[in-house]
């Protein structure tokens, strides 16, 4: 839900060479029933945790859900999961 150039700064802190879905007006996060409505800071709405992988038509072959932030799939769990998508 951050603005892009949070986004934007945050992905280059880290490294990162994929792009980063800046969501602000939480559209993406509702269409993928994301949205944890006062779950933030001071009962700001923001985003459950969530994990996708995706096949080369954009669908969705694998999902990690949670409530809670501090669960979250580990590489290795997606890893082996994305070799028996191939």
């Amino acid at each position: 839900m951050d603005p892009p150039d949070v986004s934007s700064e945050l992905a280059g802190k880290a490294g990162f060479t994929f792009t980063i879905l800046s969501d602000p007006q939480a559209e993406a996060i509702r269409r993928y029933h994301l949205l944890h409505v006062g779950g933030g800071p001071d009962g700001h709405d923001i985003s459950r945790p969530a994990e996708f992988l995706l096949d080369s038509t954009g669908t969705v072959r694998w999902r990690n859900l949670t409530e809670d932030v501090r669960v979250r799939a580990r590489a290795n769990e997606m890893l082996a999961v994305a070799k028996t998508l191939q």
